[in-house]
């Protein structure tokens, strides 16, 4: 999957967020979206996965404008090829972790669930209500859930945020993972370690500026 910008533009209550912002994102890598708080990095990515509205210009996905793409067209979008790993996880709290993973309370793709479950370290846990799990099973419960609906690319906001060393370490190696199977991972973070570990960075000081 491929995404672009042409000159796109967030405004909110009056406040300009960033303009004329132009960057080309292809699949198979992991980029990070970087610069220090406040300067509109998630932001950006909510724009990118079709959430935030723009003011301005245009964002391509696959070579398609999505700026005439219908509600219908984005829910597809979301359904069939995106999926998100949010600093709140995006988890329902008051659903089982099989539910968590496929949305869907049919007991046949339990076992599949499983298998996946067992790559993010959260073997056995699929009966579990995810109020239960801590801060770092839920990012991989966040994964879990890209791995089984096969997404095409991942947004994914400070991902690393308040893990510890080896919840921490997981989560990267499991985004690495993703992205040696193709798909296209979007991180806004500003964790120097993580930032390490990517393809390309997206230096929102530095777009910003650009003419």
């Amino acid at each position: 999957m491929n995404i672009t910008t042409n000159k796109i533009a967030v405004s909110i209550k009056d406040k300009t967020i960033f303009e004329n912002i132009n960057i080309a994102l292809e699949g198979n890598k992991l980029i990070a979206i970087t610069g220090k708080s406040g300067c509109g990095k998630t932001t950006l990515l909510n724009c990118l996965g079709l959430i935030q509205e723009i003011g301005k210009g245009s964002i391509f996905i696959d070579g398609k404008n999505t700026g005439i793409w219908k509600d219908k067209d984005k829910t597809k979008f979301w359904h069939e090829s995106a999926s998100f790993i949010y600093q709140d996880y995006g988890i329902i709290d008051n659903e089982s972790v099989f539910y968590n993973i496929t949305l869907s309370k049919d007991r046949r793709t339990y076992k599949e669930s499983e298998k996946i479950l067992s790559l993010v370290g959260l073997e056995g846990r699929g009966k579990d209500q995810a109020s239960v799990l801590s801060g770092g099973e839920k990012q991989r419960l966040g994964i879990a859930r890209a791995i089984y609906k096969k997404a095409k690319v991942i947004f994914a906001d400070e991902p690393t945020a308040s893990l510890d060393t080896k919840n921490r370490e997981m989560v990267v190696e499991l985004l690495k993972s993703r992205r040696d199977s193709g798909t296209l991972i979007i991180l806004a973070t500003h964790d120097d370690r993580l930032i390490a570990e990517c393809d390309e960075i997206v230096d929102m000081e530095l777009i910003k500026n650009r003419i």
